[in-house]
């Protein structure tokens, strides 16, 4: 076990009765192939509580209208549960204005909206955009193509051995063409929590806005967007034990209303004639047509299920999990881990020697066990340690140590038919 890790042995979680919680998650119950389902692929997707489901069922079949369209009685309590679940989502991450939540298909679109609603209107030719080896593509692409479009230029963070941020070399990368800042709060790949206050603490003392891909952290951690001071942070729903086609951006609502919308069409208009059209106040600004409005309703209860049970116990126990896996696997011979920050979420990647990851997610499957592989759409971090691809494990609150051991027997199952 990496020194990193011990560090978080001193912060054990509270008493947490997780089989009373596991009892939420009706998927947790399945056996595929005859095995018991163990589900370490939740940096992929999270699973979903009967709540959540009951909350989606109950819309479809008493609540269901299209919003902000008539004055009809579903109409009017559609409008009212959707506009209830920004509210939600506004205090789970400690919004100031419920006008700063934008719905979005998730962090993706909602990254892509920054980029054209902000990027193509304030970033030109010759100007630089700071971003870090550790994103995830959603947060490069959409940035090369401004930069090949505009002329500008990225500028990259690099990481150490353990998959932690040069912060040195991220300040020296400042100068007067700095104009963006766009940083993953988790790495999806390593599971390394940037110091993303600091992070945003440097930019704002230069005038320079900061996007924090939270896709990966608001599933994990207490996120507080006012006291993290940025411009933006983006996730999605179906990683926070909601549904898949919905997201969050937040923004600052001054930053907001000085952006172009992302989309036209319905909803996002006060006014149009063939002359002109006029733009409709934000948040309705940026959701063009009709909304996903049951996926916004569902993470709205997804949040409060989260926020019942207390996002500090999940960060503990998940902490204890990542704890003793990271304990496990370090014992096994032949085993690497890759990415061992001194500050980690619920993310533990490994390569096995002489085995390629694909093979490694085959044969654990034959054992009911679900983990990730591949380059988990971050490759320039598989480029920085040297390999194609990894296995990943991610745990979620649900897990348990006994999972773990599962995990540890598969592995060594999988070095053996490879000996």
């Amino acid at each position: 076990m990496s020194a990193g890790q011990s560090a978080l042995k001193s912060r054990p979680g509270p008493a947490f009765d997780v089989e009373r919680i596991r009892a939420d998650f009706p998927i947790l119950k399945l056996r595929p192939g005859g095995k018991p389902l163990v589900y370490l692929d939740n940096a992929a997707s999270s699973q979903m509580p009967q709540q959540v489901i009951d909350r989606l069922v109950r819309y479809q079949t008493s609540q269901h209208a299209n919003i902000h369209r008539a004055v009809h009685t579903l109409s009017e309590i559609a409008t009212a549960e959707y506009e209830e679940a920004r509210r939600k989502l506004a205090c789970f991450i400690n919004a100031r204005e419920e006008r700063e939540l934008i719905f979005t298909s998730g962090t993706t679109e909602a990254i892509n909206l920054v980029m054209h609603g902000y990027g193509r209107k304030f970033i030109g030719a010759g100007d630089e955009i700071v971003l870090t080896t550790l994103e995830h593509h959603s947060n490069i692409v959409p940035w090369q193509m401004l930069a090949e479009e505009k002329g500008a230029r990225i500028r990259v963070v690099p990481i150490n051995d353990a998959g932690e941020l040069m912060l040195e070399e991220y300040e020296a990368l400042f100068n007067e063409r700095t104009k963006l800042v766009g940083v993953a709060h988790v790495s999806n790949a390593l599971g390394s929590v940037n110091p993303v206050k600091s992070i945003i603490a440097f930019a704002r003392a230069r005038g320079v806005p900061v996007l924090v891909d939270g896709a990966q952290a608001a599933p994990h951690l207490k996120v507080d967007v006012q006291d993290l001071d940025c411009d933006f942070y983006a996730f999605s729903g179906h990683k926070l034990c909601g549904p898949t086609g919905i997201g969050i951006l937040y923004g600052k609502a001054a930053l907001l209303e000085r952006m172009q919308p992302f989309k036209g069409g319905g909803d996002m208009i006060l006014s149009v004639t063939f002359e002109k059209t006029t733009y409709n106040v934000i948040p309705q600004k940026f959701e063009a047509g009709t909304p996903p409005i049951v996926a916004a309703i569902g993470l709205g209860a997804a949040v409060g299920y989260l926020s019942e049970i207390g996002m500090d116990a999940i960060a503990a126990r998940e902490l204890e999990l990542l704890d003793y896996a990271t304990e496990q696997l370090g014992r096994l011979p032949g085993v690497r881990i890759i990415g061992t920050a001194a500050q980690k979420a619920a993310v533990l990647s490994f390569a096995l020697d002489g085995v390629h990851p694909h093979d490694v997610g085959t044969l654990l499957n034959q054992e009911g066990i679900a983990v990730r592989t591949g380059h988990h759409c971050a490759q320039p971090v598989m480029q920085r340690f040297k390999v194609p691809a990894t296995s990943r494990a991610s745990f979620a609150f649900y897990n348990t140590t006994a999972e773990v051991d599962a995990l540890v027997v598969g592995i060594r199952n999988v070095q053996k038919i490879f000996s």
